[in-house]
Parts: structure tokens; sequence; C-alpha cells
């Protein structure tokens, strides 16, 4: 199930608004650009004093003044001038002025999945200490989602970086509703097999904590609630016999290294997880599972507003883990354009790698390519099953290092899907 999608319309308004905007410094002096005029039609500006023929033009957020001849005319902003600022600036970095610096976008979109709906996504950033720049800021994205086969979305996740940047925690929670697919478990069902249907209902919480403990190294613990009920099967012996609904509460301890430059959008540095969690039957699960998962990313810049990324993941359960818990290919992040959920078994692998190159202003593109392996344990693993992912994206700086992104990407069999979000995948 993919939790986000492409706004056909939505793109549209964007690209009119970085058509104007582009990315202009704020005090510049000089001749008249053609964004010197659109900013004039527009009365607007980010306080830009520049002379034009000789008169001097001095504009602001809320009105534009334009001296000549002696007199002053004042032109206020109309609606579509405050919408036209409010876009274009916000990807400037206000979290040292503003306690809270939140700006929100939304559209409509369509899918083959989900059909028509209104998407919004919406970004914050603050700092809980304003004087210490070697500090990210901290960030917190809320996304809902709603369309007209029923599918709704509501969900936020972030994380927060204290003083000194010591303490950090991390959180991600969201619910929603979807009537989706199910081909059963393991490579030959969602190979071979014919999906069947049912709606799925999905409510998550997970919050990280974490000490620092040297230079980019952090130990930490966390807890993790998920409520996962499927109704109106319409061929219910895929599920093998096993409760359509599971209720599951867990704990895990975690090492994390992490020295990249920005959390949402990093152009070099690493990041490594490693993480044990665990759900006992004393906590309210039906049977005691265990869970290990690995994550590595790595970033480094190549040429001019270039940055190569690498992503490998790997998801591994123990016990006996429900139907609802096993782990999923597919989605918004990784293994992009496949069906979240088709591809389901005990364990899964993936890799992918991602150039990110800025094109003009706030516009930017990537192409990434993957693969991916489910397998039901170690001994079971088969590299014929090896699956191929590969994609183009559009990338729209909406806050400062923070980007909407438009995916479209490409799996087996005809496998695709457009994607619609914010932050970059990984």
């Amino acid at each position: 199930m993919n939790k986000n999608f492409f706004p056909f319309v939505f793109v549209s308004l964007i690209m009119g608004v970085v058509l104007l905007g582009g990315n202009h410094a704020a005090g510049s002096t000089g001749s008249a650009t053609w964004e010197h005029v659109a900013d004039s039609i527009l009365g607007f500006s980010n306080d830009t004093i520049f002379k034009d023929n000789g008169d001097t033009v001095v504009k602001h957020y809320y009105m534009t003044r334009m001296r000549k001849n002696g007199d002053t005319v004042v032109k206020k902003n109309n609606l579509f001038r405050k919408f036209y600022t409010y876009f274009r600036t916000a990807n400037e970095d206000k979290t040292q002025v503003k306690n809270f610096d939140f700006s929100i976008i939304g559209g409509p979109h369509y899918s083959s999945t989900v059909k028509l709906g209104l998407g919004i996504v919406a970004a914050g950033l603050y700092r809980v200490d304003k004087n210490d720049l070697s500090i990210p800021p901290s960030n917190v994205s809320f996304f809902g989602d709603v369309t007209t086969t029923g599918f709704y979305l509501l969900g936020v996740r972030g994380n927060t970086l204290f003083k000194s940047g010591k303490y950090r925690l991390d959180f991600n929670t969201y619910f929603f509703s979807f009537p989706s697919a199910f081909w059963g478990i393991g490579y030959d069902s969602a190979t071979y097999g014919k999906a069947g249907a049912y709606k799925r209902l999905q409510n998550q919480v997970k919050v990280d904590f974490m000490i620092r403990v040297a230079d980019d190294f952090y130990v930490g613990a966390n807890a993790s609630f998920n409520y996962i009920e499927g109704k109106n099967f319409t061929n219910i012996e895929q599920l093998r016999g096993e409760d359509p609904l599971n209720i599951n509460t867990g704990v895990g301890v975690f090492v994390m290294y992490d020295s990249r430059d920005f959390i949402t959008n990093a152009y070099r540095g690493i990041y490594f997880k490693a993480e044990q969690r665990f759900f006992p039957s004393f906590m309210g699960n039906r049977e005691t599972f265990y869970r290990t998962e690995i994550q590595w990313n790595a970033y480094h810049p190549l040429w001019k507003g270039a940055v190569m990324a690498y992503d490998v993941h790997g998801m591994f359960n123990y016990g006996n883990p429900p139907w609802t818990m096993l782990a999923l290919m597919g989605g918004s992040s990784r293994m992009r354009g496949y069906y979240e959920g088709r591809y389901r078994d005990n364990n899964l692998i993936e890799a992918q790698v991602e150039l990110r190159q800025k094109v003009y202003g706030r516009n930017g593109i990537v192409i990434w390519g993957g693969a991916g392996n489910v397998f039901p344990s170690f001994s079971k693993i088969n590299g014929a099953h090896t699956l191929p992912n590969y994609g183009i994206g559009y990338r729209w700086e909406f806050k400062k290092r923070v980007n909407v992104r438009l995916d479209y990407g490409f799996g087996l069999k005809g496998q695709k899907s457009f994607m619609f979000g914010i932050n970059e995948a990984f």
C-alpha cells in the first residue's frame, strides 16, 4: 500500500510558483532582472533594494514602496501576492527568529490504486537551542490523504534534537484505512498467485529515545504499538488460518551512528542503525516473536548540485510473527513502484542507490535503481527471486533542506506507481 501518491494538478501549481520564484537572494543590488519585474507586478520580494533606470525600488514582504520623482507609491499585497510570498519564502531558514517555522501545502492527485484524492503535507523546523548552529534543526512532518475509494490517512513523524545534541527523540505515528489487495505470504504467492481483496485498518506508534555516548554515536531504546485488522476478505484462506486482527506491542534497544549534515536531506555523511526488538506474549502479543532490523545509508557530493545516496536495509523476524508483522516490500521509501505488501515474508533484504541533482533554484531531479528479496529463512534464500527496481523523480524545496517529492517507480511484471510525499525517501 502506497501511503503517498502523485498529484497531477498539484504539479502545475508548484511549477507555476517555481518558475515565478526562482531562488533570488535577499538584499541584492544591481540592474533589474526578470525576477524583479515579476516581483514588481506581484508587489512582493525578500526586502530587496535595487535600482531600475535610476529609480530606487524598495520591496517588502507585505507591501511594495516604489519611489519615483519624489513620490511614494504604496501597493498593499492582495491574496495572490500573499500566496506567492508564502511559497517563495518557505525554504528560507527562519528557525533562529521563529520558535516554530511551519508551512503547509496540498492538492489533488490520482493513482490507479486509490483513484482521485486530496492530499496534504506540512513541515515544521525548530531549534531547541537557537544559539547552537552546529546542530541541524529539529523537524516534524504532518501528512494526510483522502480518496474516492474510501482510503484515508493521517500521520506525523519527526526528530527532536535536544540542547548540545546529546539527546534525541525520533517519533512516527499514523492511522489509515485502505481498500487493499492481498496475495498471501511468500514469493511464489505474490508472483504467481491471484490477489484477493480486503479492507486494511492500521494504527502505528513508534518512539525512539537515544543518548550520544561519543561523536555521532548513540545508544537508545524504543517502544512501539501496532493495531492491524483485516476486514471483508474475498479469499480469507490466504491467511492460512491466522486471525485477521492483531495487536502487537514491542520494546527494543539499538545502536546508531549518524554523521549526516541534515537529517531530512543529507548531502554528506553516514547513517547506521542496528536494532533489536522484542514482542513477548506477556505484553499482549498472541505469540512471542523478535525482530532484528539493520539500516545503512551513505551520502557524498559528486559535482555541483549532485549528491549520490546509498541505502541498504534488512528486516529479519524470528519466532512466530503474525501475518500483519511480516517484512513488507514496496511503498514510498524503498522498492518504490511495488505494491506495498504484495511481497511479504519473514525476512527482507533490499538495497538502492540514488543520484540527486539540483537543476535550477529550488528544483531538482533524481534517478534510482535497486533490488530486493523476501524469503522465509536464511537457508531458503533464492537469488533468482531477487526483484529489480528503478525510477525517476522530481524535487521541489518546500522548506530549507526539506523537499516535496514526486516519484515514479517501476518493478517486475509491469508494476509501477506514482508517489507524492515529503522528505527524501532515505
